[in-house]
């Protein structure tokens, strides 16, 4: 049967009637009013609000949770019995120093708007001006207020970082003022250029003069480039601790330093998948890439640790997450798993090799390693973003209407000299401004513990207690 020549028995002349009177007997009817329409996307809006602040303040309460406990513990288990208090009050003292710092003028510092280098440091001074309403340079769908104390957080635990490298011999009048000055004149300076609106590095808020793109998802640049070349130059300037290469200098408890850096592991998803700055698809990329990046990187330290030395030792393997951890960190919102396993794996056996090898043919005294594994693994993770970076994983930067290429595999293959000028200049500002720094605080209160202070500890010369007393 030809369909030409079908002749349906509906009267599709009465349904063309009905069809064309029915936007005027329904369309108006049930067609949203506008006030509704306005209403139900403020709803939309309201529920992404929620869900989106709700990870936010997770996320830098689990950040805060790496200084104090896990950076703590970590580092005071490394140490010395008759230091293990004194390390611990270093991550603890700076919770509340840099909080107050931040408050009054590093915020701005950082995250005002000033030039390509320095933010205003009167634009929220005592934080005025950061109130409830989003940022929407920073983070359109959570209040300033959350987006300002979560950077706190990555603020704390920065010059945390250093105290590894100085351990058991720096004055804690001496930490104080040198991490007081540090926090405002490398740190805030270096996360305005690389996260600030008008940094010179900034990808995602250009300058206006003109800039090189980098990219930094987490802080690579700006907290473990940063902190790890900053503990170099401490640890060279105030020179070995007494009987260094003489005497065994063991840690005292690998048992603090495991539930540390457990702990560690467990808030790195804040550091890294809250810096997505939402509860969508990238803060997930994140988090898993930062897992994987972890695992490969245990294992990479534990590899070649068991074939030098013919045992696989647990701070081996705590070191080796920490280095997976924080090499990932700047490409956790770029890259895919299987680059994430890459990058952690090469963290591994490159940190190894710089705390084992390197730093024994150099005798600089990095106390808890704290360059072997920020200052070098940061090194290579900013690098290594330039190489797996993908707009397949983070679309938010734009070549026209279409998701740029982002890094060497995208066909972006700049990107690598980007990252390495990027990373050239966080090594820069942290050697002159530490040198600086260190020079200066001597001069007003002096570095080093006493021999007499060194030989009695932390505890009982700079704090007059004792971390464990054993007399029954």
């Amino acid at each position: 049967m030809k369909l030409s020549t079908f002749k349906p028995a509906w009267p599709w002349a009465s349904l063309a009637t009905l069809l064309a009177s029915a936007p005027a007997a329904f369309g108006q009817a049930t067609a949203p009013a506008p006030d509704k329409i306005a209403a139900l996307e403020g709803l939309v809006s309201a529920a992404q609000t929620s869900g989106d602040n709700a990870w936010m303040l997770t996320s830098a309460a689990l950040v805060l949770m790496m200084t104090g406990p896990a950076l703590a513990l970590f580092y005071s288990g490394l140490v010395r019995s008759k230091n293990v208090l004194g390390t611990m009050m270093q991550s603890f003292v700076l919770m509340a120093l840099v909080s107050v710092l931040w408050a009054v003028v590093g915020y701005s510092i950082a995250f005002g708007e000033g030039n390509a280098f320095f933010g205003n440091p009167m634009q929220y001074f005592l934080l005025s001006g950061v109130e409830g309403a989003p940022n929407g340079d920073y983070a359109p769908t959570i209040p300033h207020q959350t987006f300002m104390v979560f950077q706190l957080m990555f603020a704390i635990i920065t010059p945390g970082l250093i105290c590894g490298a100085y351990a058991e011999r720096m004055k804690f009048s001496a930490m104080v003022l040198f991490s007081t000055l540090w926090l405002l004149l490398v740190y805030c300076p270096m996360a305005h250029m690389v996260w600030g609106k008008g940094g010179y590095f900034n990808a995602f808020l250009p300058p206006a003069g003109g800039g090189i793109r980098a990219f930094d998802f987490a802080g690579g640049t700006v907290v473990h480039i940063t902190s790890g070349i900053s503990a170099l130059v401490c640890a060279i300037l105030l020179g070995p601790r007494k009987g260094y290469g003489k005497e065994p200098m063991k840690p005292h408890s690998l048992v603090l330093s495991f539930i540390g850096a457990c702990l560690l592991w467990v808030g790195w998803f804040g550091f890294n998948a809250g810096s997505a700055l939402g509860a969508g698809p990238v803060a997930t990329s994140a988090f898993v890439a930062t897992h994987f990046g972890a695992a490969a990187a245990t294992l990479g330290w534990l590899g070649m640790e068991w074939i030098r030395s013919g045992k696989p030792s647990v701070l081996g393997g705590i070191s080796g997450a920490v280095a997976g951890l924080v090499a990932i960190t700047p490409a956790s919102g770029f890259v895919k798993p299987g680059p994430a396993l890459i990058i952690g794996f090469a963290a591994g056996i490159f940190c190894y090799l710089m705390c084992a090898v390197v730093k024994n043919k150099f005798g600089y005294d990095d106390s808890l390693d704290a360059f072997g594994v920020h200052g070098a693994g940061g090194t290579l993770g900013a690098i290594l973003t330039g190489v797996f970076a993908t707009n397949a994983v983070n679309s938010a930067l734009k070549d026209g209407d279409k998701p740029a290429a982002l890094g060497l595999i995208d066909g972006a293959g700049y990107q690598v000299v980007n990252q390495i000028i990027a990373s050239g200049v966080a090594w820069a500002i942290a050697i002159a401004g530490s040198f600086v720094l260190l020079k200066l605080v001597d001069m007003i209160v002096g570095l080093r513990l006493s021999e007499e202070d060194e030989r009695d500890g932390l505890d009982l010369s700079q704090h007059g207690e004792e971390g464990y007393n054993l007399e029954s």
